[in-house]
């Protein structure tokens, strides 16, 4: 054979391995996009069913050995903890709105003047005077005056509750899903082989990363979250602050977006002194700031307990993968990090992956 044939099957082979990559390429671009409208589904799927597997073992392990019923109780109980306060919040907020609308039609609703020493507050003492007393002696004027203003904050309250429903209707999914998963040990097959296939021998220690972060992650960011909303929470209704399950939402939310909670607490704490006396306000004052800074303690105990990584880590990969990727960010995020910390290092060390 000579040189000129050998060429031409080389290039023949090449071609064929191309073609077939091609291929390759196309089914699985394909297959991503038909399952694209599902991933943040199955996404949150795989999260729920590896942060509750520790739960499930100890149930299937209490009832003898029965992973569907253990699943089936594992959802039951997920979705009464999904639905029940959802619709409280929603039947809440819809109340709400129906009195708002009521009260404006009416023209029954009126707004407090402020106290004389708001003026004397330090920095925006006159600013926010003046703007209060403007609300509370002609408030359709106010309304008329900041009417873009005020459109652009319902618009946004709005759209905000209707893509918190379409969350809650995702997460009720995504909760049956990881009870499939969880009956089925498919989350644990598939992550154990997916890692075996990709650094072989190690496999079981990236498994265990994947899984203690997501577990980190939930009780770091979600569970301090929902401590310190709840925390804050008790405040505003022990306090008398109107709307308190709305102001408590807000927490919740700047919480999870890693956001200070103190910037809502401040608005609050003018309030508590504009209508209290000096020492109930005081005493509510402190209250207030030693719940919205309790993320501060709590943090650092649940975000990287158990962590087979930095906490700092960790918790770069929370604010990194939010602003990237939103609320499902948090999670990916800290797991993409971790793994590519692990990697980093063994690979700084010379270690066998």
């Amino acid at each position: 054979m000579d040189n000129n044939q050998q060429i031409n099957q080389k290039t023949q082979y090449v071609i064929e391995i191309a073609i077939r990559l091609g291929f390759l390429a196309l089914l699985v671009a394909w297959c991503l996009q038909l399952l694209y409208p599902f991933a943040g589904v199955v996404v949150w799927a795989l999260i729920l069913a590896l942060a509750t597997a520790p739960i499930y073992n100890m149930l299937n392990r209490w009832l003898g050995d029965k992973p569907s019923l253990s699943a089936a109780l594992l959802v039951i109980v997920g979705l009464i903890v999904i639905i029940i306060p959802s619709w409280l919040f929603f039947d809440s907020f819809l109340a709400g709105i129906n009195q708002l609308e009521a009260s404006m039609e009416a023209g029954s609703l009126v707004v407090p003047p402020p106290s004389p020493k708001v003026a004397d507050w330090p920095l925006f003492g006159d600013e926010i005077y003046g703007f209060w007393a403007q609300a509370a002696s002609n408030l359709d004027d106010f309304l008329i005056r900041y009417d873009d203003q005020v459109n652009k904050m319902a618009i946004g309250l709005v759209n905000g509750v209707a893509n918190m429903g379409g969350s809650v209707l995702q997460l009720i999914l995504s909760t049956i899903i990881a009870g499939v998963l969880l009956a089925t040990k498919g989350t644990a097959d598939f992550t154990q082989r997916f890692f075996y296939k990709l650094v072989g021998s190690t496999a079981d220690e990236f498994a265990n990363i994947v899984t203690t972060t997501v577990q980190n992650v939930l009780r770091g960011v979600v569970g301090v979250a929902l401590i310190q909303a709840l925390l804050v929470g008790i405040g505003f209704l022990l306090a008398g602050v109107p709307y308190a399950g709305l102001w408590t939402l807000l927490v919740f939310v700047l919480a999870i977006l890693q956001l200070p909670v103190l910037l809502l607490i401040i608005f609050v704490i003018i309030w508590l002194f504009s209508v209290m006396n000096p020492l109930p306000a005081v005493l509510w004052t402190i209250y207030l700031l030693l719940a919205g800074a309790s993320d501060n303690v709590l943090k650092p105990i649940l975000l990287g307990k158990g962590a087979a990584v930095p906490m700092v880590v960790i918790f770069l990969g929370v604010i990194g993968g939010f602003m990237l990727s939103g609320f499902i960010g948090l999670f990916t995020g800290a797991i993409i990090i971790s793994l590519g910390y692990k990697l980093f290092i063994a690979w700084i060390n010379k270690d066998k992956i």
